[in-house]
């Protein structure tokens, strides 16, 4: 299931890329970057409110003191910085040029999992990062579509893959309390800059587009990325989210009329092999886990086996503190949330 939540997802972000250029035709780039935040963020906010989940609650872990650093990271990262650059990119380059550099974000969300958060790396991660670094080069080093948006296009891959790694640290959390927070707190700030830069009050019509775009590309699909990065980790995650821009290219060759040459499907190409390397990594090996005490929810499993009291659900999803005892096992397994340790 994690794997069908990081594909849709993926396909629901790519939906901005080709619609989002076609935005910037009547909002400039930092308003279509607020609007699309506000949109996610009021959105799923509104869904909250109206399916009840504020009342009853959703069975998901609440935010703790600990939490804020992540949080605050990746609301400015992946909510402020990184939709001003891609929009501002977007602006000065073809969409579906945009679309294939954005690969990078998942070679740059690897690249920070395996430095700097334990996550695994090995020879199907780094051939991958040589594919796509490659097909990144022979896209943008093209005379005729090596222009400075590229750069903004970039720096916005990075900004998202430290926002996916930051997220992944609070992934046991509420996705739609997460998604609420990155998104009006995000789209908040991006418009103050906006209004600062000059910006005025876009027309009703491009408005109610950008806010839904921004519900569907940023709202509903940040949930289901999180959803994944749950049972995948960040790297894997991104890995499978990592086909964004190939579904990007190909709406923007159908929605905008734009021309793949020779270079472009080379990248293509690329970067596709690159994808497939990481879709079919296997990874196995005994392992220890620590003693830990933490609370989200969960099924039991082989690290879920502590006994309730007779009225508690052992089959059904719940939430509650819970203590992991130590022990030694082999099975193969995902960066997720409990497999984040040291490899030789």
């Amino acid at each position: 299931m994690s794997y069908i939540y990081a594909l849709s997802a993926a396909f629901l972000f790519a939906l901005s890329v080709p619609l989002g250029k076609t935005l910037l035709n009547s909002l400039k780039p930092l308003e279509l970057s607020a609007l699309c935040y506000l949109g996610g963020g009021g959105g799923l906010l509104i869904y909250k409110l109206l399916s009840g989940r504020a009342e009853r609650g959703a069975g998901e872990a609440p935010f703790e003191k600990k939490d804020l650093p992540y949080v605050a990271g990746f609301t400015v990262a992946g909510g402020v910085l990184a939709p001003a650059f891609l929009f501002t990119g977007l602006n000065l380059s073809s969409s579906s040029a945009a679309s294939l550099l954005l690969n990078f974000e998942l070679v740059f969300t690897a690249l920070i999992a395996v430095l700097f958060f334990k996550e695994h790396g090995g020879w199907r991660f780094w051939l991958a990062a040589f594919l796509v670094t490659a097909g990144g080069m022979a896209l943008s080093f093209e005379p005729a579509t090596a222009t400075p948006g590229l750069v903004f296009v970039a720096l916005s891959s990075l900004m998202w893959a430290l926002d996916n790694n930051l997220t992944a640290r609070v992934s046991l959390k509420d996705p739609v309390n997460l998604g609420i927070i990155k998104g009006l707190a995000g789209g908040s700030v991006t418009l103050c800059l906006a209004f600062y830069s000059g910006g005025v009050l876009p027309a009703l019509k491009p408005l109610v587009l950008a806010l839904m775009l921004g519900f569907v590309g940023y709202g509903v699909s940040l949930v289901l990325l999180i959803r994944a990065m749950r049972e995948l980790g960040a790297s894997r995650a991104g890995a499978f989210f990592g086909i964004y821009p190939f579904i990007g290219a190909a709406l923007s060759f159908l929605w905008l009329g734009e021309s793949a040459d020779a270079r472009f499907a080379a990248a293509f190409v690329l970067m596709g092999l690159a994808a497939a390397l990481l879709l079919g990594e296997k990874h196995g090996h005994a392992h220890d886990h620590t003693a830990i005490e933490h609370v989200h929810s969960h099924l039991h499993d082989c690290h879920h086996a502590h006994v309730h009291g007779p009225a508690a659900p052992d089959r059904a999803a719940h939430t509650h503190a819970h203590i992991h005892e130590p022990v030694r096992h082999t099975h193969e397994h995902m960066p997720d949330s409990h497999h984040r340790h040291e490899h030789n």
